[in-house]
């Protein structure tokens, strides 16, 4: 037995301990397991709403994007930087009113703003659609992280069992209060090996990182440009976008910002999370010098952890694999406790409305082992990369983005019928060209080469919006905005 496998053993009981405990002195309402009974301070919020930057996305999706595809992956440090800008007045915005309202869930938001249960339970299925290639994306890395850094002591599939068995069982326990508290572990452990080995490695193999990226260009003089054509002008800007408007679209953010005590908080950490992002250069800097390292990888995703693998000794490693490991629980205990909500609130209690509180709650709990057994499943059934599956949940999410903008407005010029419209189509949009693998330029021939690799998601919501402003045109006059179906708020938790 190598020493990095007592090392993840060990980090993995940490996290179910931690989990179980974080319940401790707490009646389980919805209220208090999903949104956390809305109590939570400035620190876990910071690293609740940071937990987007830094999963397995960061671990290996990044530095595998970086070894793969050079100067294309630098999308990913845009992206965060512009859309914690953006949460400056959106978080806030979104808090006072699910305080106000005692909101739980993000289709709860649409339910209120729209005065219609159909449009959230649309919200919810997109959601839930969107979350689920999220929580296989965790899944996947988490396997891929265990199965290297024990060295193949434990294989793929029975790592993706134990952690998805071990974080089923913590959340259904203890809901969000088992992510916040994990976030903890995560966030110090992520910033010490990603700054730790980000820094080593040029150092260790090149004299520096300016070398380092001498080195890289002298490899291939066009790696750090968007040399790919996949990966063009298009692709690049309209990704940025696309994941910018999407970041806080997510369902379990909104969960996130229901749970702060004030919005204050928001403002704060909007300063701070810009900044928190630059860690992200580290990651950037471990997959280029897997380049020169360990070339030849055919699944690029594996650059961090087989560079490490040759540089560090294996309780080293071993250390590296459990950060990764909390990269992926922590998000993955977001996913699961935000799909059983909506689950539980918004697609069984508004459809069965004499449901007891109690009962919905305990469904909720009992939801989390059957959305973990639906991630499990397709997590052995796909195959694609880490960044691709973050990037069609982004798809998804991001036709949210116009019909919830727009309900900010004091008088909004969108119908529940233009905003459910609007998000079907661009969620079939993102569908079609996705499952039949179709780009701008294969649909549209005519448009210039620049345009050919644009953002499916992009193109989407687009077809959202005209549709959106077009039903919303027609149906105003005749329903008005907001004014068409009361809805009662039907759970009522202190």
């Amino acid at each position: 037995m190598n020493a990095a496998l007592p090392v993840l053993g060990l980090f993995l009981l940490v996290a179910l301990g931690l989990g179980l405990w974080s319940r401790r002195g707490k009646e389980m309402s919805l209220e208090q397991w999903s949104v956390g009974g809305r109590g939570f301070g400035s620190i876990f919020v910071f690293l609740l709403l940071a937990g987007e930057i830094y999963t397995t996305f960061t671990f290996l999706g990044a530095s595998g994007y970086a070894y793969s595809h050079g100067g294309a992956s630098f999308y990913i440090l845009c992206y965060g930087a512009l859309a914690y800008v953006l949460s400056y007045w959106l978080a806030p915005a979104i808090w006072r009113y699910a305080k106000k309202e005692r909101l739980l869930s993000q289709p709860d938001w649409f339910v209120r703003k729209y005065r219609s249960r159909n449009l959230g339970l649309i919200v919810a299925v997109i959601g839930i659609i969107a979350m689920i290639p999220y929580l296989e994306l965790q899944l996947t890395g988490l396997g891929i992280i265990v199965e290297e850094t024990s060295y193949g002591s434990i294989n793929r599939t029975a790592a993706i069992w134990i952690g998805g068995v071990v974080l089923a069982v913590y959340v259904a326990i203890s809901g969000i209060h088992s992510a916040a508290w994990n976030a903890v572990i995560k966030d110090i452990m992520v910033l010490a090996v990603v700054v730790g080995i980000g820094t080593y490695l040029p150092y260790h193999y090149f004299g520096g990182i300016p070398q380092m990226f001498q080195r890289v260009q002298a490899h291939q003089a066009d790696f750090l440009s968007l040399h790919d054509p996949a990966h063009d002008t298009g692709w690049f800007i309209t990704s940025i976008l696309l994941s910018t408007l999407g970041f806080f679209m997510w369902p379990h953010y909104f969960g996130a910002i229901y749970s702060s005590k004030d919005e204050k908080t928001f403002r704060r950490n909007a300063s701070f999370l810009p900044l928190y992002q630059l860690v992200l250069l580290f990651v950037f800097f471990t997959g280029l010098a897997a380049v020169l390292v360990v070339p030849g990888l055919k699944n690029g995703d594996l650059s961090l952890l087989a560079v490490t693998r040759d540089a560090f000794p294996p309780v080293v490693v071993g250390l590296v694999g459990a950060a990764g490991l909390f990269c992926a629980l922590v998000p993955g205990a977001m996913l699961l406790t935000t799909c059983a909500t909506m689950l539980a609130k918004n697609v069984y209690q508004d459809y069965v409305p004499g449901a007891s509180d109690t009962r919905v709650t305990s469904l909720a709990r009992l939801c989390v082992p059957l959305v973990t057994a639906v991630a499990l499943f397709l997590t052995f059934q796909g195959g694609s990369a880490i960044v691709n599956l973050l990037l069609l949940g982004y798809a998804f999410v991001t036709q949210l983005f116009p019909a919830m903008i727009m309900s900010l407005l004091r008088t909004n010029p969108v119908t529940k019928w233009g905003a459910g419209a609007g998000m079907l189509t661009g969620t079939v949009v993102v569908a079609w060209l996705t499952l039949g693998e179709h780009t701008v330029g294969d649909v549209f021939p005519f448009v210039p080469t620049s345009w050919e690799h644009l953002n499916v998601g992009i193109v989407a919501l687009l077809a959202n919006i005209v549709v959106c402003a077009a039903v919303s045109a027609g149906t105003r006059s005749t329903v008005g905005a907001t004014a068409a179906e009361p809805v009662e708020q039907r759970v009522t938790v202190g």
